[in-house]
């Protein structure tokens, strides 16, 4: 990964949940932060970009809820989506001052994931709850096109899969990771990942059959969708619940994850020792995390 000199910039008063690069602008990051941890207060979209100065706010947008997390358009370099603490979806353009375009109130308690299809010729958005539903959206359209239910506890993680269309998994407090299909209902295949909560998963951009999950037992844990009996990989470091796990865009069997430890830590699974680094340049929960599409060292 080379040396981890970073710069930082200070949100006062906000937490952040969720930190994600623009597919477009290098160096642009959209974080989602709320007030008071995300138990009360308002939340805060953040559009942050480094430069030769460091890290600058471009634009922020305010929201009478906690965003909990943040994806962007892969139609529009300008247009993104975030999740809140009231059950709803907001739609920002960064080329606006005001916003948001539009709100989409379906989920009964808080929404805590969403994500943009990154599959060619499909603009759809899944979104999870603490309702245990994920709902299917296109953003075009102003009501979910379909809900997905099954879990039997909080929705924490919902992610598309970079290969397949039209598929996504899930994690969830009841702990398993469930693999879906839009075209079908019902889950298309439950594994249980951990004896813990699952806080996080996602997909391997090289291999469509592998996932990894990062838990409140400390644990990544890596899964082959042909086999789900055994894990393929388990990584342990992690000394308090692991948030976020994000395999790398430019590497097959690396990945980062963030822990409510404090930590960001590094690892390549297919080395005999996997734990490449360990980043202690927070003083708080760590909670979001995202690897550049465009800067291989840039995290």
């Amino acid at each position: 990964m080379g040396s981890t000199a970073g710069a930082a910039l200070r949100l006062a008063g906000l937490h952040g949940y969720a930190a994600e690069f623009s597919p477009y602008w290098p160096g642009r990051v959209a974080c989602a932060a709320a007030q008071y941890y995300g138990m009360a207060g308002c939340g805060t979209l953040a559009v942050l970009e480094q430069n030769e100065a460091g890290i600058v706010l471009l634009r922020s947008f305010d929201w009478n809820d906690g965003l909990f997390d943040v994806t962007w358009s892969e139609n529009n370099e300008h247009v993104l989506i975030t999740c809140s603490g009231d059950g709803s979806l907001q739609i920002w353009d960064t080329a606006k001052t005001k916003g948001p375009l539009q709100v989409y109130k379906e989920h009964t308690l808080e929404a805590y994931s969403v994500d943009w299809s990154q599959t060619r010729g499909e603009q759809l958005v899944v979104s999870g709850s603490w309702d245990q539903t994920a709902k299917l959206w296109d953003p075009a359209v102003g009501k979910s096109l379909c809900t997905f239910k099954g879990h039997e506890g909080v929705i924490y993680s919902t992610i598309w899969s970079p290969h397949i269309p039209g598929c996504f998994a899930s994690a969830s407090g009841d702990q398993t990771l469930r693999i879906w299909d839009v075209k079908a209902p019902g889950v298309k295949l439950v594994i249980p990942a951990h004896q813990a909560e699952i806080l996080s998963c996602d997909w391997c951009k090289y291999d469509e059959n592998l996932l990894v999950t990062g838990a409140v037992d400390c644990s990544l844990k890596g899964w082959d969708l042909r086999n789900i009996r055994q894990p393929v990989f388990v990584l342990l470091g992690h000394t308090y619940a692991i948030r976020r796990v994000k395999f790398s865009p430019f590497h097959a069997t690396l990945l980062a994850s963030c822990s409510y430890d404090f930590t960001v830590r590094f690892w390549d699974f297919s080395k005999p020792n996997p734990l490449l680094e360990t980043v202690e340049h927070h003083t708080e929960f760590t909670c979001g995390l995202d690897l550049s599409l465009h800067n291989r060292g840039q995290v």
